[in-house]
């Protein structure tokens, strides 16, 4: 019954702002105005591209969730096409009604009418739920996708890296030792024997 609630429609740019708010942690950080400009941006990428569809569902004529769905290959180095379901969510007011459940059978649908043999989706790590949903609908995890920032990264490489003066430090030490080593060996090996001189001759 609750199923015949949902409607869905393509997204238009006075969604930006319910989008904002709905995807608030998987945007950049900014002010609001700044976020809600780059989802009018989002949705207008979606409206002029056949790749792309940004969905929304609504839930007896409120907006209860939304995805946006972009053709493109599975990974950069798998070059087999898929469809990716970017964000799939569904506002916490309207959970467990159905609603990501229909937003997904519109990305299958999308597959299928493209005739694009994958479908891929992000799920967050921390989000058990989501994972299993995911699971129920035969999406298996093959990778774990993490961030930071370049700075963070860069930093972390920089404080691994062994020091010149440590590497040398060692590297003297390592000499030092292999010089008493030979030292050793060369106190231990006995030298020439000495041939004894002929006795002198007798009268």
């Amino acid at each position: 019954m609750s199923r015949s609630l949902i409607t869905v429609r393509p997204a238009t740019q006075t969604d930006a702002g319910f989008l904002t708010d709905l995807w608030c942690d998987a945007l950049r950080r900014a002010e609001h105005h700044e976020r809600v400009a780059d989802l009018e941006q989002v949705v207008k990428s979606a409206e002029a591209s056949p790749e792309q569809r940004l969905l929304v569902a609504e839930y007896d004529g409120e907006p209860a969730g939304a995805v946006l769905l972009r053709i493109g290959t599975v990974t950069a180095l798998n070059l087999e096409l898929a469809v990716h379901v970017v964000s799939p969510t569904v506002a916490p007011a309207f959970r467990r009604h159905g609603v990501g459940r229909t937003l997904m059978e519109c990305a299958a649908a999308f597959a299928e009418e493209a005739g694009v043999p994958h479908v891929c989706v992000g799920v967050a790590s921390g989000s058990r739920d989501a994972n299993r949903f995911m699971a129920r609908l035969a999406l298996g995890q093959v990778g774990t996708f993490r961030v930071a920032p370049t700075a963070a990264v860069r930093a972390r490489i920089t404080a691994q890296r062994p020091t010149r003066s440590s590497s040398g430090a060692g590297g003297r030490q390592l000499t030092r030792v292999l010089a008493a080593r030979r030292s050793a060996r060369r106190a231990d090996v006995p030298g020439p024997a000495e041939v004894p001189s002929e006795p002198p001759p007798t009268a």
